[in-house]
């Protein structure tokens, strides 16, 4: 093997550990061997992808399902993506019956690895908070880009299965982002355009990622951000350009530039036309907010803004439990809820069965879930701040 591997690390790999954890060993060196990786390195947490039903199918499960048949147990805390469903409540989001015992299954043979039930997107809102420099096997996308670039941690976008297998293993191969070098950006932008939530957030996400091409971009003429701005920006350019790390100048840890990038200006006419092509369509049936999961913040927007009542149109306000389970989240959700919502745990929009439920027309925030519902879900959008699209549903 090309990729040199401690004792341990070469026992595992042999069969010492059993097949489980020499199975997960095999991909992590045949990873590492592919993307010219020189050891593995230690990881403090693994997030796991590959947690719905409608994402991965029969194969999956039965990957998943197979894994666990074996004794495998994660080393590492580890920690689950969304699912397909809330797990108590999808009698009333009304996923049929067949899906939700799939799912079920796949959430019941994590648990017999001991992978912790998080479900959420948003692992660094659930408590789970890396510290700068620290090496992560997480695989959600947005997580990735969170972890990365807001905590100055260290990871690349895995995949569920590297995920788990870095999980059991708790390893991951010592390449890409890990990698000090790697951490440049390629393309400053300078950002011209007035940023006034998180949406317009998304917006410019969606726009850079799809000029990123895989670099790294640093972003210039942006003076100050919230935790659910840098958010949205990350998981929008995650979406429309796999890109797992950024930079804000003077607002996240790190800053580092190639001698020569490329430099490219973002305008608010840019991001309007932008805005304009992720609008599909008015009048949609179902109101999807939360992608990446609702922060406490964000549920008390949402409830101020449902008093008047949605007037018959579905609202689903996703978050992860330990969110929704703050003291504080109480009285948001009770206001929501009362308006004819509902706070929806474990899932969200993009991983759930919505074609399937009967929906084809789904309204959103988030410039993530702009890219993904029109594939994943079969999905037309409407487009716009949280504002707006409550506003729609006023409007029936």
């Amino acid at each position: 093997m090309a990729l040199q591997l401690t004792d341990e690390e070469r026992a595992m790999h042999d069969g010492a550990y059993g097949p489980a954890v020499a199975k997960a060993m095999r991909i992590l060196v045949t990873l590492g061997e592919i993307f010219g990786a020189e050891r593995l390195v230690p990881v403090a947490s693994a997030q796991i992808s590959g947690v719905s039903y409608q994402t991965i199918g029969p194969a999956g499960l039965e990957f998943v399902e197979g894994f666990a048949d074996e004794g495998a147990r994660v080393t590492v805390p580890a920690f689950l993506n969304p699912c397909g469903m809330d797990l108590r409540r999808w009698r009333e989001m009304g996923v049929p019956p067949s899906f939700a015992e799939l799912q079920l299954r796949i959430i019941a043979a994590y648990e017999r690895m001991g992978v912790t039930i998080t479900a959420t997107c948003t692992p660094y809102l659930a408590g789970i908070v890396p510290a700068p420099g620290e090496h992560l096997a997480w695989a959600e996308s947005s997580a990735v880009s969170y972890a990365n670039s807001v905590l100055g941690a260290r990871t690349n976008r895995e995949s569920g299965i590297s995920a788990l297998a870095a999980a059991i293993c708790g390893r991951t191969p010592d390449w890409g982002l890990h990698r000090e070098e790697n951490r440049v950006a390629a393309l400053v932008v300078e950002v011209t355009a007035s940023l006034r939530d998180s949406t317009d957030f998304g917006v410019l996400g969606v726009h850079v990622g799809r000029l990123a091409r895989g670099r790294v971009p640093a972003f210039t003429g942006i003076p100050a951000a919230t935790p659910e701005q840098l958010k949205a920006l990350g998981a929008a350019m995650a979406a429309s350009g796999a890109v797992a790390l950024y930079f804000v100048e003077g607002v996240t840890p790190e800053w580092r530039l190639v001698s020569e990038p490329e430099r490219l200006t973002v305008t608010g006419a840019a991001l309007e036309r932008v805005r304009q092509a992720l609008h599909q369509a008015d009048e949609p049936e179902l109101i999807a907010l939360g992608c990446p999961h609702c922060s406490l913040s964000e549920l008390q927007e949402v409830a101020e803004l449902v008093q008047k009542g949605l007037k018959g149109r579905r609202l689903w306000v996703c978050t992860s439990r330990a969110v929704a389970g703050q003291p504080a989240a109480a009285a948001a959700i009770a206001a929501i809820e009362a308006a004819g919502g509902q706070v929806l745990c474990d899932t969200c929009m993009v991983v759930a069965p919505l074609a399937e439920m009967g929906i084809r027309r789904t309204a959103t925030n988030s410039g993530k879930a702009a890219i993904y519902l029109p594939s994943l879900g079969r999905q037309v959008v409407t487009f716009g701040s949280t504002g707006e699209i409550l506003t729609w549903s006023e409007n029936p």
